[in-house]
């Protein structure tokens, strides 16, 4: 079983992570690399932060 680990970040560290991460995933389709996994942290990671549109 997989270790959980939990950590808080302010609305700046919320958004360096997002933005990151939406990078990292843009680098893989220029590279035609699977992205399902970076997809999911992604979605992990913004509801998490509760990032409100």
């Amino acid at each position: 079983m997989a270790k959980k680990v939990k950590f808080k970040l302010t609305d700046f560290e919320c958004n360096l992570l997002i933005n990151g991460m939406n990078e990292f995933r843009n680098m893989l389709l220029e590279q035609d690399l699977p992205t399902e996994d970076v997809e999911d942290l992604l979605i992990k990671i913004i509801d998490k932060c509760e990032r409100r549109w």
